[in-house]
């Protein structure tokens, strides 16, 4: 990957810095994590990877966790970095969670839902006793809780939604159907990564008792109008602080698709990207979703668009760093470790009596 036209100026002191996966087990090198903490490492900073099970509440009433740390600072590249904190001897070393300076949380929800429901719960409630010792906890934990399905896309304005259903009730998803003339979107209220999606058409009739089995077994289920521009597959742009991640004026955006005649275009559905810039649509939408974001504390979120509507906001993992930089060239990843740096030295001049909600779109 070349490297972006622009130096970002190197922090004032190295800062601690502490990523909450699901398990160092599960993480890949393709993950933005990896390439968010390979960054990190380079420019000085110390790392560590903290599994949802890793944490412990002392009996003092510190926090601390184990965490896997990475012995060297010179990696070729993040499956270099991944395989040195996923080896056999890998350095896994007691922490202090409230001695780091940033806690970002990386796990997803929806890969715990069958093995540990109980894991990210608990991961959202030692990252807010982290707050509370003035870690920059990231995105903001406690709005994280109130996102943990998507109900939560719900409370952004409507223009930026396609009509939606909520329920468990087969009969009103059958409804919705037929008064969108047989067309339709069905996928569980929570998961992610194109997990039990359905895409109606008006040929599915058969099969629209299974798809709908299919989701509701493991609870509601979001049925939305379908949008014809789905087609084409999807826009992911990657928001900052609220707004588009945009870096020597290139965007951190790219278009998701699948030409193997799935309906489903992310990445992990075996969708494939290309470069793309935001149209004037996707830019608009950004800017009604962002005072929501930024009141939010959603430092880093995933917009995905189709058309002139959005059809989910990934605020708990959002990917693709990696993919945008391969494409652009750009280091966008060492952007977003900069602006870290940033807020930590905000914190630090205004003695950490700013709040954990201030400081995350700041």
């Amino acid at each position: 990957m070349k490297g972006s036209s622009r130096r970002e100026p190197r922090a004032a002191r190295a800062i601690k810095l502490g990523f909450v996966i699901n398990d160092i087990a599960t993480e890949k090198d393709n993950y933005t994590t990896i390439r968010l903490a390979r960054r990190a490492v380079e420019r000085g900073h110390s790392v560590a990877l903290i599994g949802l099970g890793g944490f412990i509440y002392d009996s003092d009433g510190t926090v601390h966790a184990h965490a896997h740390v990475p012995r060297r600072t010179d990696y070729r590249d993040d499956a270099d970095f991944l395989a040195d904190v996923q080896a056999a001897d890998a350095e896994v070393a007691r922490i202090s969670v409230e001695a780091l300076d940033v806690l970002m949380l990386r796990s997803d929800p929806a890969d715990e839902v069958n093995e540990r429901p109980w894991a990210p719960n608990s991961g959202l409630l030692f990252a807010q006793l982290a707050a509370l010792r003035h870690v920059i906890v990231l995105n903001d934990p406690t709005h994280l809780t109130d996102a943990s399905n998507k109900t939560y896309f719900q409370h952004f304005p409507e223009v930026v939604r396609p009509v939606t259903c909520i329920t468990l009730d087969a009969e009103e998803i059958k409804a919705f159907i037929a008064a969108h003339d047989g067309h339709g979107v069905i996928k569980p209220l929570q998961g992610s990564g194109g997990q039990s999606v359905f895409v109606v058409t008006p040929d599915s009739d058969a099969n629209l008792n299974q798809m709908i089995d299919a989701v509701v077994r493991d609870g509601y289920a979001i049925v939305q109008e379908y949008l014809p521009e789905a087609r084409n597959g999807d826009l992911r742009l990657l928001t900052l602080n609220g707004r588009p991640l945009q870096v020597d004026g290139k965007y951190a955006c790219f278009r998701r698709y699948n030409d193997s005649g799935d309906a489903r275009s992310n990445v992990t559905a075996g969708g494939k990207v290309e470069l793309a810039e935001p149209d004037a649509d996707a830019l608009r939408l950004a800017g009604i979703v962002a005072p929501k974001l930024i009141r939010d504390g959603m430092y880093l979120a995933g917009l995905d668009i189709v058309g002139d509507k959005m059809m989910e906001i990934n605020v708990d993992t959002p990917g693709g760093i990696n993919m945008a930089e391969e494409l652009t060239g750009v280091d966008f990843s060492g952007y977003v470790i900069a602006d870290l740096e940033r807020k930590v030295g905000l914190r630090d001049h205004y003695n950490r009596t700013l709040g954990n909600n201030e400081l995350a779109t700041m």
